[in-house]
């Protein structure tokens, strides 16, 4: 059976949330449990631990314990659902942003371009948009934008271009289809990279994942207690940089604001320096290579 997930920097999120045994903490991407699993382990009798997911295949890893509570849900909800629950406010946030191994290494779930599998990429299988639509039906300048702007390729229009003249002959349906599409404007010594770039571009416009990046952030500073430790863990620059801008700034603007004397006024202390992977964690996971651990307190 394959492994669902390892967590990345599982000692030093947790070191950083620093748990107070009697808090109520928020595991917004609970995944395979590895950092639910943690946090519980610090918790004590009369702490609370709530772990979204919108994946229902993260059911089978739901936890035994009565401090655990699972939330089907996405975590632009967040605020909504804690609330639902009778949950005002809260001690500690985490949310671990990489993909879970589960969905790389499930072939039908087309996260990956080592299988071939139907275009799909939906976090939440009860949606009915995926990466098929975005391929055959979003116009050329909104391919080239996300590819731009999600996946960050070079000559980004030739992608889009290459998409388009394929699906004039026939629908693009797999994942093998689309990588074969787009195989002239693609780097020959850069292939995995490429591909790699190409795949996320789609996955981020498919689940909507900066738009849920953003309203997760506001609405979680809104729940945190004052005291309380806002941790993120990011995998590509596109999403890192929102989350420094707004752990700077305490918007989403990224603008850091004044009172009256020049002081900034923004509601969270200064952001620690981000943490990475050891050189020996990434041996063990090497999918923790790309990750990195801000955490932030509000005052």
């Amino acid at each position: 059976m394959l492994q669902y997930h390892i967590p990345a920097l599982l000692t030093e999120t947790i070191e950083e949330l620093d748990i107070k045994p009697n808090g109520t903490y928020v595991d917004l991407t609970f995944g395979g449990g590895g950092h639910s699993k943690a946090i519980l382990a610090s918790l004590g009798e009369n702490g609370r631990l709530f772990s979204f997911d919108q994946d229902g295949d993260a059911k089978q890893n739901i936890l035994n314990d009565s401090k655990f509570n699972f939330v089907h849900s996405n975590f632009r909800f967040l605020r909504g659902q804690l609330r639902h629950r009778g949950v005002e406010s809260v001690d500690g946030i985490l949310a671990d942003l990489g993909v879970s191994f589960h969905h790389f290494d499930e072939a039908q779930r087309g996260f990956s371009f080592r299988f071939d599998a139907p275009l799909d990429m939906r976090m939440n299988q009860e949606g009915a948009f995926s990466a098929y639509n975005v391929i055959n039906e979003y116009t050329h300048l909104q391919l080239l934008t996300i590819f731009r702007d999600y996946g960050e390729l070079k000559m980004p229009h030739k992608v889009a271009s290459a998409v388009v003249r394929a699906r004039e002959i026939s629908p693009i349906t797999t994942t093998f289809e689309l990588v074969e599409a787009v195989k002239c404007v693609t780097p020959p010594r850069e292939e995995s990279k490429f591909n790699a770039k190409l795949f996320q571009a789609i996955r981020i416009e498919v689940n909507r994942e900066m738009e849920a990046l953003k309203m997760m952030l506001e609405q979680g500073l809104k729940m945190l207690n004052s005291g309380g430790v806002f941790a993120i863990i990011t995998y590509h620059s596109l999403e890192d940089r929102a989350v420094k801008n707004f752990f700077r700034s305490g918007n989403i603007h990224g603008k850091i604001e004044s009172d009256i004397y020049g002081r900034s006024s923004s509601p969270l202390a200064k952001a620690s320096k981000p943490i990475v992977a050891s050189n020996s964690e990434v041996e063990e996971n090497s999918r923790s290579r790309s990750a990195k651990l801000r955490t932030v307190v509000k005052l």
